[in-house]
């Protein structure tokens, strides 16, 4: 008999154990066989459950490493003078270093959960408990993070977990990393709304809000937010004074306050993948950075953060207690509040970049609130009869607060529900949707999220990798398109079309004239659409019904038309067809537009991007590959 060493039985057992377990859990569904759409809710209360009970004791065990660090070690070190506050995060990097020593990684994030999903990423190993141990470590001995990171990926390894045992299509996969992920933001911020909509919004993207989803969201953010207020009480994370709307005249500088938080949300975004780079050795000159071992980075972070903290104590931690004494209309310096965003900005970037783990939600929003208060300062030194007209500084600091947000993670109505959900006052509501839209207005402008990767997700490519997307960018539009389309004369008559589209088995044609010259472009949507409107007026009186069953091609083509060349890269023709909303390009030579060389349409385009990408990827393993070029529809 062949004994296995003992790390190999150990592997062996633990993948006998899960099936069993999913077995037995498969076993007592089909013995009662509910509806899919009760198994799917069901799991939307244990996820929501889970998640609720997770985050509870997330933030008991914050609570507990601080009081540990920061009262009881020290009122130890303390006698030593007050240089030893940066011993507590330099002390709280060691320990995060020596468990990245220990496990390498603390498992996916969020991003990469939400790939796995999707079918772009490998499935990595989940390991909840040492990150969530991480994190606490992280939050309680000073970083600058927040909670809700690791609140969110709490919800989200509950729904991976349940999506494994069960094995679920990844359609449902994505439905339940969806409710974890509305679960732990919930609960975290004690925000169930602004949870559903966040993982509506983020996590399964605009297209998700269907109303099956919407219901299993919905279900776990409750359950999740209930068992968090049962855990760590009711009560709004912030106490507001009163807020009135003094003047109608207060609504641009509203928009004045958007217009800067746009500009915040920028920076602090940009910060973070600067210093990240920074401390990956990038930068000319420091490139002795990124062969400093994992480990260490944190500690270097630490004592970085706990050296600035001992000018700038409020930088430390959470912040959520400078935040309220923001809001309190305690009394804050315009020149305290300017440093402290930078110095915020910059110790938030080096704790993210050196290994801590934790969220930047809460940083945005200390971010946010600081910018507001100096925005109505600044606003008040420079026209002092202003002040009658508008609101106190904790007003703006509320706007402020969402307006930075939802321009840092380009979420709206998720920074717009957290806050009201935070500060439940509806009467802040209408400043806040003006900013808080000029805001992500602005960033998508300035940096737009929309590239040739989310042109192609559009038609049909969100499982391509990043490397399969430069493939894709090194096609032409030759290699994609039909070189033989099908062609119409303009004077045919819509009938005749329809039939003769649906012999051929074809989406589209060029339209031509008596010349051959090319007049246009028709599809099934455009035949599909005349005929629906025939049928509005099957009832009115016959000259009506003629002139409709007169129309020819050239009455109902598009006739305003954008062309493409074969010598082209697809990537560029692919943005011009995304900027339109249109579905197929005719491809002409560039020296003469009259001369048709082919149709390009976005089914041929995502068929031959795939066949790329697999080409490529065949190449790790059929060294020998036949060397004609991928060309379809020729």
């Amino acid at each position: 008999m062949t004994l296995l060493p003992p790390t190999q039985l150990r592997k062996v057992n633990q993948l006998a154990a899960f099936p069993t377990s999913s077995a037995r859990l498969t076993h007592l569904i089909n013995r009662f066989q509910p509806s899919p759409e009760t198994v799917v809710l069901f799991l939307a209360m244990l996820i929501g459950g889970g998640t609720g009970m997770g985050v509870v004791t997330f933030h008991y065990l914050i609570q507990l490493i601080h009081d540990l660090m920061l009262e009881n070690f020290m009122g130890q070190i303390g006698v030593w003078g007050a240089w030893t506050l940066a011993c507590v995060p330099t002390l709280g990097g060691l320990i995060v270093g020596l468990m990245r020593w220990r496990t390498q990684d603390f498992g996916p994030g969020l991003s990469s959960l939400i790939a796995v999903s999707q079918g772009r990423e490998v499935k990595q190993q989940l390991r909840p408990v040492s990150k969530m141990i991480a994190a606490a470590v992280s939050l309680g001995s000073g970083a600058s993070l927040g909670p809700e990171g690791p609140s969110v990926e709490i919800g989200t390894n509950f729904g991976v977990l349940l999506s494994d045992v069960l094995q679920v299509s990844q359609e449902r996969q994505r439905l339940l990393l969806g409710a974890g992920a509305a679960a732990g933001l919930a609960a975290g911020f004690n925000a169930p709304i602004a949870g559903v909509f966040f993982a509506l919004e983020v996590v399964m993207g605009a297209t998700s809000f269907a109303t099956s989803a919407v219901s299993v969201v919905l279900l776990a953010a409750v359950v999740a937010a209930l068992i968090a207020q049962i855990g760590l009480g009711s009560q709004p994370a912030f106490a507001l004074p009163a807020y009135q709307v003094r003047s109608l005249l207060e609504l641009p500088l509203y928009l004045g306050l958007g217009l800067g938080a746009s500009l915040v949300a920028l920076t602090y975004t940009q910060s973070i993948r600067l210093i990240k780079a920074f401390f990956a050795g990038r930068f000319k000159g420091f490139e002795f950075l990124g062969k400093i071992p994992k480990p260490i980075q944190p500690i270097i972070g630490g004592a970085v953060v706990g050296l600035v903290a001992l000018q700038y104590p409020q930088i430390l931690g959470i912040g959520y207690g400078t935040v309220q004494a923001m809001l309190q209309d305690q009394e804050f310096s315009l020149n305290l509040l300017l440093v402290l965003m930078v110095l915020k900005v910059l110790m938030t970037a080096v704790s993210s970049a050196s290994g801590f783990v934790g969220g930047l939600f809460a940083p945005a929003m200390f971010l946010g609130a600081s910018f507001g208060s100096a925005y109505a300062k600044i606003l008040a030194l420079i026209a002092p009869t202003i002040g009658e007209y508008m609101a106190a500084p904790p007003a703006y600091a509320m706007v402020g607060m969402a307006a930075v947000l939802a321009g840092s993670v380009r979420a709206p109505l998720t920074a717009i529900l957290m806050l009201f959900e935070l500060t439940r006052d509806y009467r802040i509501v209408l400043p806040l949707m003006a900013a808080v839209g000029l805001s992500v207005w602005l960033v998508e402008r300035i940096k737009p999220t929309i590239n040739s990767n989310s042109n192609l997700q559009q038609i049909g490519l969100s499982e391509l990798k990043d490397k399969q997307v430069e493939i894709v960018q090194q096609i032409s539009v030759a290699d994609a398109m039909h070189s033989y389309p099908k062609k119409m004369p303009a004077t045919l008559g819509v009938l005749e079309a329809a039939m003769e589209m649906i012999r051929d088995r074809s989406h589209s044609a060029l339209v031509i004239d008596a010349d051959e010259q090319l007049v246009g472009i028709l599809s099934l949507d455009d035949i599909n659409r005349t005929l629906s409107l025939w049928e509005n007026y099957h009832n009115s009186p016959s000259e009506i019904q003629a002139n409709f069953s007169s129309q020819t091609l050239i009455d109902i083509c598009t006739t305003d038309i954008l062309y493409a060349w074969q010598d082209e890269p697809l990537s560029e023709a692919l943005d011009r067809m995304a900027l339109r909303g249109l579905h197929q390009l005719p491809v002409v030579a560039r020296n003469n537009p009259d001369c048709i060389l082919g149709l390009l349409e976005k089914e041929q385009i995502a068929l031959t991007c795939n066949l790329a990408a697999t080409r490529k990827a065949l190449q790790h393993y059929l060294p020998i590959l036949p060397t004609t070029d991928i060309v379809i529809g020729h």
